[in-house]
């Protein structure tokens, strides 16, 4: 009811002592939206807008959920058709009355094997909107405010799901001139679950197979013919399996209803299931890709984890084939012990191994891609190149292979499914064309490249049998598409060339790179992590010391002789780049792991209700960090000063430890504050904003910068703040200390630059980048000066595709191939050094 919403929001307003003005501004609103919601004039109040309002008022969580439910408390609301209606957990499958003795879920199908009837969920989420159901009266259930909230989430996360998935396709040019066709069947029953199991029959009901063979249109179709909504892709390298799961993904959102679970991929190739839960998993990988999902959920620790543990995601786990092969089983006995609905593609090989290990994939079906056909040939590649200049224009430079081929019945008519190729060197290519990433390689080869005619492909002295061929269309691959273009691409200027060679090599080392961390994503804050841990330690230790050295003697020497601040700067370097490189080998490169993009940004108005909370984490953390950082930073510099003024050993010993009783003091003041300030601006990323790799880099240094423009100047004046009350009061305790005005300031200035540098270099994911993605691997070699300006050119010319926030290489075997080639080159080069 509108009324006593809006007799809420005013008396809660009035009792913060805000002005509708003010309310609108904290919570990023029209002043008209705030008067509508008060007088009733907008009766259908979004639940995202009431919470930005629950946000600015600064609510308890029992006046949240009051003003919540208030909302939500209207005609059309409360049908209880989504979890948490009464029909159980939803995330676990199970209806409201317990499980069945064989394990299905209760009130389990009929045994015909449709989907079940009333309003329980046929695959353990959400009900499904086909099935008739009879209408419920609008009876207010305690979840059902955290439903509707979570529903609102899940809109706003399929809506960029389907843009980002939309783009990459129109990318890759699937559609052009059209998707090339993939078929499946199902696959050995020795990899598909019992049958009983996948219909969610009762016990004693038998039942056969479900008919599962489609094509790539009707993959959603097929899909909702299993009830337990858990599918198995299976299929060679380079059959389609990636194309399918985003055409599942995109058609699913197009029927979703509001309620139903959104489709989601997931590269599973990186999950260790020894080290993270599925479900944690998932909830780590939806952060990473929308890093709005890390704000606190209205049921779980993050709207992440809400989404995850409530059904509200369809895991679409593409390339189980590329998680490691120790691994394989872990992850298929933790995919057992849930029963989310799930599509899951692989390499038959490696799936069925797994399966052999332990067992197959409870409740799910089994498909496997077949591979293209003659006719598929004939039909798709005279259609990507041009017309012949001249004679019959129906003719094209495919037509003498497509002959050699068999894939020519009648002249200009493409051959049966059944006809054979006429001699070697047509069996040789038909057994590398049968699948859709052969196809697009030879097509890019020789069909979008100028001069270069497909009959080469027919001579066996260059190609002795299908391995040739495809390692020939994989090689020439690169160089095709970085040959000269002089197209412009609009918004980002003409393309710059890139030598082939050297754009092979830098491609390699990516390779390389994700084969050593055994992943398939390539992720821009993880690009020095190839290095060995010494390494990273030793570069970015260097580094520090030498920034710190600079900027010490730089300000400095705007208070001192040059030839005082350089001993000093020497030392300054030395100590930042020691205690840092510390630092960071045991908060980072000890763990063999990274640092991660930030999840936040840095906002002046509209605190949510965890920044006090979080500002007072940080500033017991920062407390201690200043006292440790403090007093070891001052007992070093007291000592560096007795031996230069030849104390003796125990002046030299007391020195050290009256400067780090003073730098101790000072620090501890300065870094606590400063920390604190830092976690109260902090504020979660917009959930609506589509992420992707450049985006996330970018908004990660907009963050670090903010952070250094607001913690450099706060600890520079804290530190010499804190200078000055050690001053005070401790030469009561030590005695007589030279100090003055002059030197607090020297002391801030130097403290909050050198701090805020070091600190952004060794501890934030855009300093690693710039240490190791700028300079170190540039410097080196390994990768060209403008990272970002090759990996988005790579982007463009579809050696690589982007999957959220990461790329990927376009196929795995294109990534095999590359980083073969970069280590073959290495060792060519090793003896040429020794010579």
């Amino acid at each position: 009811m509108a009324s006593e919403f809006s007799a809420l929001l005013r008396r809660l307003r009035r009792d913060a002592g805000m002005t509708q003005e003010t309310l609108a501004e904290r919570a990023g609103v029209g002043v008209r939206t705030i008067r509508g919601l008060e007088t009733g004039e907008r009766a259908d109040p979004r639940v995202t807008t009431v919470r930005l309002l629950a946000d600015a008022l600064g609510l308890s969580p029992e006046d949240r959920e009051e003003l919540l439910a208030a909302a939500v408390r209207r005609p059309g609301n409360g049908n209880g058709t989504g979890p948490g209606n009464g029909t159980g957990n939803a995330a676990d499958g199970q209806g409201d009355k317990g499980n069945r003795p064989d394990g299905s879920a209760g009130g389990g199908s009929p045994p015909d094997g449709s989907a079940p009837h009333g309003n329980e969920a046929p695959h353990g989420n959400e009900p499904d909107p086909s099935v008739a159901r009879p209408v419920r009266p609008a009876v207010q259930r305690p979840g059902s405010v955290l439903q509707e909230a979570l529903a609102d989430v899940g809109e706003q996360l399929a809506q960029a799901v389907a843009a980002r998935w939309q783009r990459e396709e129109e990318h890759r040019q699937v559609h052009d001139p059209y998707p090339l066709p993939l078929r499946w069947r199902a696959a050995p029953e020795e990899l598909t679950d019992h049958w009983a199991n996948i219909r969610r029959l009762p016990a004693g009901v038998r039942h056969g197979p479900l008919e599962l063979s489609g094509r790539l249109d009707e993959i959603v179709a097929v899909y909702g013919r299993i009830p337990s909504g858990r599918l198995v892709v299976l299929g060679r390298p380079g059959s389609g399996k990636t194309i399918l799961a985003v055409r599942f993904v995109l058609d699913h959102l197009k029927s979703r209803a509001r309620t139903d679970a959104v489709p989601v991929i997931f590269s599973i190739g990186s999950w260790d299931p020894t080290a993270l839960t599925f479900r944690d998993w998932l909830a780590r990988q939806l952060v990473r890709d929308h890093p709005g999902l890390a704000a606190p959920g209205p049921a779980g620790p993050s709207l992440a984890a809400a989404l995850v543990e409530s059904g509200r995601v369809l895991p679409v786990l593409d390339g189980f084939d590329e998680i490691a092969g120790g691994l394989r089983r872990p992850a298929l006995e933790a995919l057992n012990a849930t029963t989310l609905p799930l599509v899951l593609t692989s390499r038959p090989s490696e799936y069925a191994a797994a399966v052999a290990e332990t067992d197959v994939l409870t409740s799910a079906a089994a498909v496997s891609l077949t591979d293209l056909t003659l006719g598929d040939l004939a039909d798709y590649l005279p259609r990507t190149t041009r017309k012949a200049r001249g004679g019959d224009p129906a003719k094209t430079s495919w037509d003498p292979v497509l002959s050699e081929l068999g894939a020519r019945g009648e002249p200009g008519g493409p051959g049966e499914q059944g006809e054979r190729p006429q001699g070697r060197a047509g069996a040789n290519l038909a057994a590398v064309l049968t699948t859709p990433l052969m196809v697009t390689l030879a097509r890019a080869v020789y069909s979008d490249t100028p001069g270069h005619d497909p009959v080469s492909l027919l001579d066996t002295r260059r190609f002795a049998g299908p391995e040739e061929l495809e390692e020939h269309l994989l090689d020439n691959f690169v160089a095709t598409v970085y040959r000269p273009r002089p197209e412009h691409h609009p918004g980002s200027g003409a393309r710059r060339d890139v030598d082939p060679e050297r754009a092979r090599y830098w491609l390699g080392y990516l390779a390389h790179h994700l084969t050593r961390l055994d992943t398939p994503n390539l992720e821009w804050w993880r690009f020095g992590s190839g290095l060995r841990r010494s390494t990273r330690t030793l570069v970015t230790a260097l580094l520090i010391a030498l920034t710190t050295g600079l900027v010490d003697c730089g300000v400095g020497s705007l208070f001192d002789s040059l030839a005082f601040q350089l001993p000093d700067a020497l030392a300054v370097g030395t100590i930042a780049g020691l205690m840092f490189g510390v630092t960071y080998w045991f908060m980072v490169a000890a763990k063999d792991t990274a640092v991660a993009p930030s999840g936040v940004r840095m906002r002046m108005a509209g605190r949510d209700g965890n920044a006090v909370r979080r500002a007072v984490r940080q500033l017991v953390i920062g407390l201690v960090v200043g006292l440790v950082f403090g007093f070891g930073y001052g007992f070093i510099r007291g000592v560096h000063d007795g031996f230069v003024l030849h104390f003796g050993l125990s002046m030299t010993l007391r020195a050290g430890l009256y400067d780090g009783m003073i730098y101790g003091l000072a620090f501890t003041l300065a870094a606590g504050p400063a920390f604190g300030l830092l976690g109260f601006l902090e504020t979660p990323l917009d959930i609506r904003s589509a992420i992707n790799p450049v985006s996330l880099l970018r908004t990660n240094c907009r963050t670090v910068t903010m952070q250094l423009l607001v913690w450099a100047p706060t600890f520079g004046l804290l530190v010499g703040f804190g200078a000055g009350v050690a001053i005070r009061f401790l030469p009561a305790l030590l005695g007589p200390i030279a100090w003055n005005t002059v030197s607090s300031i020297k002391m801030g200035l130097i403290s909050g630059l050198c701090g805020a540098l070091s600190y952004s270099l060794s501890l934030t994911a855009w300093g690693q980048w710039v240490v190791f993605s700028r300079l170190w691997l540039p410097l080196t070699g390994r990768l060209p000066w403008a990272v970002v300006a090759f990996l988005e050119d790579a982007y463009e010319r579809g050696v690589l595709r982007q999957a959220g926030a990461v790329y990927q290489f376009r196929h795995a075997r294109l990534q095999d191939h590359l980083a073969r080639t970069y280590r073959a080159s290495r060792a060519s080069r090793r003896p040429e050094r020794g010579r």
